[in-house]
């Protein structure tokens, strides 16, 4: 099974949910920038208690694995940092879910997502802006050189659809000056 068909496991079926959603990390920097392997899929949304259900059956047992639905609906409820896994049984290929909770940021991002056309269906790509930050989050949280390469080749190829100004406002918002730095260098 193609890599590009791996995505469309989880994105078909999350357009089905009506939940607010954006897909990001690696496979929007892939987007960005250039392309790389990767195993999984990032993404963020916006989805209250009541879907829950829905996004269970969305996702079947003989297929997935999809975490209980008790986890489902405390991870909901976190403020901030809410996050599951579901894996496709046949391919491993696997979706790392982050719940938007009450952070700001990815509320902003959702409310900006870039709607790509990706095999005859349209599907939201998070803003480069907030690929890069969280790019730079991950640099400084795990120090995996993967993610300043992947902004160097986001700086390089989609450079004229990045907003200098409100990059740089989140640069100093989050205090990644030192990240960004580094990335500048390569």
């Amino acid at each position: 099974m193609q890599e590009h068909s791996l995505f469309k496991i989880f994105t078909d079926r999350l357009n089905k949910l009506g939940a607010s959603y954006m897909i990001t990390g690696s496979v929007a920097s892939i987007i960005y920038g250039e392309p790389r392997l990767t195993h999984d899929i990032d993404i963020v949304i916006t989805m209250p208690v009541t879907l829950i259900e829905n996004f269970k059956f969305l996702f079947p047992a003989n297929e997935f694995y999809f975490p209980p639905i008790e986890v489902i609906k405390n991870e909901i409820l976190r403020n901030s940092r809410g996050h599951c896994n579901i894996i496709h049984h046949q391919s491993g290929f696997k979706a790392d879910i982050y719940f938007s909770g009450n952070n700001d940021f990815q509320h902003w991002a959702l409310s900006h997502v870039r709607s790509i056309d990706f095999e005859g269906d349209k599907i939201p790509i998070a803003p480069i802006e907030y690929v890069i930050i969280k790019k730079l989050e991950f640099y400084r949280e795990g120090n995996a050189q993967k993610h300043l390469n992947d902004i160097s080749a986001m700086l390089q190829n989609s450079k004229d659809s990045i907003d200098n100004k409100l990059l740089m406002d989140y640069i100093l918002v989050f205090g990644l000056e030192k990240e960004w730095q580094l990335c500048l260098l390569l």
